[in-house]
């Protein structure tokens, strides 16, 4: 019996409810009939170009990511626009686009930072920030099974995600005994005092900025490690799509895309403890 777009969305929101998401963010259906057959799901962090390109040659009848294509208002989506293009594109193929994104990090227990504490080994995890949900909200904190030093923590997080570019970036002293660990899939810099507050030794997020890691290190003892936001997101999509091939009974067949949509492409003069500079 075909799965119509309708029952694979409503899905979709049992599990990350749309409620949950911030007012500013654009989640749901971008494009598609709902009264359309789906019979294959691709995953993917971000719609990108490439990632149209797997929907295409794989056949799928709908894209769900995590990062919108529209954050903000548009008056129309024209061909020659580069958005407008991926669109045209996705409805020429007869695939759809939906978006989890602040619902999918706030999720209790199938979320962004759920799948993102998982990989790393935490246990009794909760969240950083609770909604009325007590199980809802932004972030999570909990405790690896056994303690180790920063250096060694870093390492785990380079194993767990994929491999990006940019690596593991930590701030500390490297031999920092590390148990307590609060991680924050995507953009968590705003969660540093509040990572601090709940007893962590390192938060693990994406998109931390100069000073602020600056002037954390000067007043707290808290450790941070800063990863690419693609790779922080990433653990979970194959999470969501066993999900939802169990939640539809196996009606559809659910997959991860392959394409690395990280924007980074290259480095250089990469170094574990880089030398001092020059005074030239």
């Amino acid at each position: 019996m075909a799965v119509s777009l309708g029952e694979v969305l409503a899905a979709l929101d049992a599990r990350y409810d749309p409620a949950l998401a911030e007012s500013w963010d654009a989640v749901g259906l971008v494009c598609g009939d709902r009264d359309e057959p789906v019979r294959r799901v691709l995953f993917a962090v971000d719609p990108t170009a490439d990632v149209v390109d797997e929907v295409i040659e794989t056949g799928a009848d709908l894209l769900v990511t995590h990062h919108p294509l529209f954050l903000t208002p548009v008056h129309g989506v024209p061909a020659d626009d580069a958005k407008g293009r991926l669109v045209h594109r996705l409805v020429r193929a007869g695939a759809a686009l939906f978006v989890a994104h602040t619902n999918a990090d706030r999720a209790p227990g199938c979320g962004v930072n759920d799948a993102l504490a998982a990989v790393l080994g935490l246990r009794n995890t909760q969240p950083l920030e609770r909604l009325d949900d007590p199980r809802a909200g932004l972030g999570r904190v909990g405790e690896l099974e056994r303690p180790v030093p920063l250096r060694e923590f870093a390492a785990l997080v380079a194993a767990a995600l994929p491999v990006t570019v940019g690596g593991v970036r930590s701030a500390g002293d490297p031999e920092q005994v590390v148990r307590r660990v609060a991680v924050c899939g995507g953009s968590g810099g705003s969660l540093m005092d509040v990572a601090a507050a709940a007893g962590a030794d390192v938060l693990l997020t994406s998109d931390l900025k100069h000073h602020s890691v600056s002037e954390w290190q000067q007043s707290m003892r808290m450790s941070v490690c800063d990863v690419a936001h693609f790779a922080s997101e990433w653990p979970w999509l194959p999470v969501a799509s066993e999900l939802l091939e169990r939640d539809m009974s196996g009606r559809i067949e659910a997959s991860v895309s392959r394409r690395r949509t990280d924007p980074w492409t290259a480095r250089v003069g990469q170094s574990e403890e880089p030398a001092e500079p020059s005074a030239g």
